[in-house]
């Protein structure tokens, strides 16, 4: 299917939705599972393109996995991880590919291959692969310098103080963090930019933890101890950016959603958009997972957010703002253009599409909005998180369709049956 046409919804929203696991946890406790000696259950773990792109990566060198509908059961490899000379396919998978560079260093055997689509060999890793060098890695760019497709000959890390830029992505943090428990000296991560998306490291050190590592944190150096991961049952709570698309739709189409697997005492810095909804004009709860409300007498107001802890939420929460009374402005996210698609104009030509007046900023928009907005066939750049937002505003808008509907299989590949369960409730 090419197209999807999204059809407005008829009255307020009434409904329960339980959204797949945190694509973040997931992908974080599959490292920390292959890693630790013996075997983790990884229980209501999110089954999408991206994990199992980096699970299948993990057992290319060694690692077992056994794949369940909502699980993994994971038996790692002690910290030495072996390599087996293939040429490992990671799709669109950032965040899973910078995680197994960092994991494949520590090992050893027959140089493999690590690429990925046209568009992930255009994102950045250089500032992952120059730390990962001064550590004693052996990674080879074989096309263009600090992108894939990257050689690891692997051999093992050697700790000690490295430093490492996080301008681009926290992710380069996040991946040094999960193998410093298996460096040869103890790890130390010196930041030398400000760190932008900070709970997503937040997210990595619990997870670690989690597992039994050790890390102390003092200014912008991170510790990591020898102390190693323990094999154990893990459970994944649901995943905030998705549950980001139904609070929105309570926001937009009024009534009340409520996603019950996404706790208030959550680990993920995404679980922040029900506050964020707050402000501007939505009622929060917290029982039985959290739940949104609006009453359509009530208009939502525009508001100023940086949304540098929070760049997963800027397309859901652009839509959002798409029908709030005044303008919008979104800063603070400069990283946002090297994600799947530069995330900042797709969002603003999709929706400029749609007659809503955007000034796309170099680390944000501003967005006017509109109470009469126009349906448009929506580009989504093979990117998922601009198919779901736009798939929401569609809930309000009549006329809009989405393309390339299939690419939600990224992070939430049953996005289009939840959503229709929406108009049954």
């Amino acid at each position: 299917m090419d197209a999807k046409k999204v059809t407005p919804v008829a009255k307020p929203l009434n409904a329960k939705v339980k959204v797949p696991g945190s694509k973040s946890i997931t992908q974080r406790a599959l490292i920390c599972a292959a890693l630790a000696e013996g075997e983790s259950f990884l229980e209501g773990a999110l089954r999408s393109e991206d994990p199992d792109l980096l699970a299948h990566a993990l057992t290319s060198t060694g690692v077992s996995v056994e794949f369940a509908a909502d699980s993994f059961r994971v038996k790692g490899v002690g910290g030495r991880p072996h390599l087996s000379g293939k040429e490992i396919f990671m799709g669109n998978n950032g965040t899973g590919t910078r995680f197994f560079l960092a994991f494949a260093s520590l090992g050893r055997g027959t140089p493999i291959v690590v690429t990925g689509t046209k568009r992930l060999c255009e994102r950045p890793f250089k500032p992952l692969i120059d730390a990962l060098r001064a550590w004693g890695a052996e990674l080879r760019s074989l096309k263009n310098e600090g992108f894939l497709p990257v050689e690891i000959q692997g051999g093992g890390l050697s700790g000690q103080e490295v430093e490492v830029s996080v301008t681009e992505s926290s992710q380069f943090l996040s991946a040094l963090l999960l193998v410093g428990p298996y460096t040869k000296e103890p790890a130390k991560i010196k930041l030398t930019s400000p760190l932008v998306s900070r709970p997503y490291v937040d997210l990595t050190i619990a997870i670690m933890r989690a597992f039994g590592a050790e890390i102390t944190e003092k200014e912008s150096l991170f510790s990591v101890s020898h102390k190693r991961y323990q094999p154990k049952k893990f459970k994944v709570e649901g995943d905030a950016s998705s549950a980001s698309y139904f609070l929105a739709a309570a926001a937009l189409a009024g009534g009340q959603v409520t996603v019950t697997n996404l706790p208030k005492e959550s680990l993920q810095g995404d679980s922040a958009f029900a506050g964020i909804l707050s402000r501007m004009g939505c009622e929060v709860s917290y029982q039985d997972g959290v739940t949104v409300k609006r009453d359509l007498a009530k208009p939502l107001k525009a508001i100023d957010i940086n949304m540098g802890r929070y760049p997963d939420l800027v397309p859901t929460l652009a839509v959002v703002a798409a029908k709030a009374q005044g303008k919008t402005l979104i800063r603070g996210v400069p990283h946002l253009r090297f994600k799947e698609t530069d995330r900042l104009k797709a969002v603003a030509n999709e929706l400029k599409k749609c007659g809503v007046p955007v000034e796309e900023l170099e680390d944000g928009l501003i967005i006017e909005g509109q109470e009469k907005i126009k349906g448009a066939k929506i580009e989504t750049y093979e990117d998922h998180r601009i198919a779901m937002a736009f798939a929401i505003l569609g809930l309000v808008v009549p006329g809009i369709i989405i393309k390339n509907p299939s690419c939600v299989a990224k992070s939430f590949p049953n996005f289009w049956e939840v959503l229709e369960g929406l108009y049954r409730q």
